[in-house]
């Protein structure tokens, strides 16, 4: 619909090689602070695909397999790349995001706002919890509701009933990403 997906992701990503070669000694030479950088290849090679004027499109009917991490610290170490990937090719992107469709742009603003006001209200519950002994129990029904929320729209939206199962990813992201994505800003070069 939109002609722009904001990150094609690699196993599942193809483009046609004129656009690809019109693209290789960007993307081969790929520096983050005048650094060479090894990690979000897909991420920053859909924003260099988009910033040249090339659709990036989404195709339902498309058939691909990949390796998913199968250990703790497997999948730590993906998000941690893909935590300094969204990061650093999210500021490549925000030029981009006018010319886009406005729902683009909320998304990007919503996938990053989103995880911010995440960490704000957990560290507002760990200062009220700290400050004054007790729990912040509107902190948590805060935290809790725009789970569900979220959760039943894209269960509502895919129609099927398992997505409501993804709540549970909201306590990965409280004790495990937020503290891994901190880090990862703090780390990106």
């Amino acid at each position: 619909r939109f002609g722009a997906v904001m990150c094609c992701c690699g196993p599942c990503a193809m483009y046609r090689r004129s656009a690809m070669l019109s693209l290789l000694d960007q993307y081969e030479t790929q520096l983050y602070r005048g650094k060479p950088s090894d990690f979000g290849e897909d991420r920053h090679l859909t924003i260099l695909m988009l910033s040249a004027g090339f659709r990036t499109e989404y195709v339902p009917s498309a058939i691909a397999a990949t390796v998913v991490p199968d250990t703790m610290g497997v999948y730590l170490r993906q998000q941690l790349r893909w935590a300094r990937s969204t990061f650093r090719d999210t500021l490549l992107a925000l030029p981009l995001l006018p010319g886009l469709d406005r729902y683009l742009t909320l998304d990007v603003i919503g996938q990053n706002g989103g995880l911010l006001l995440l960490a704000l209200s957990v560290l507002t519950g760990i200062g009220q919890f700290a400050l004054t002994a007790t729990v912040p129990w509107w902190t948590i029904l805060v935290i809790g509701s725009m789970t569900l929320v979220r959760c039943s729209v894209a269960a509502y939206r895919a129609r099927e009933l398992r997505f409501l199962g993804f709540a549970l990813h909201t306590l990965v992201n409280i004790f495990l990403l937020i503290p891994l994505k901190a880090y990862a800003l703090c780390t990106l070069s």
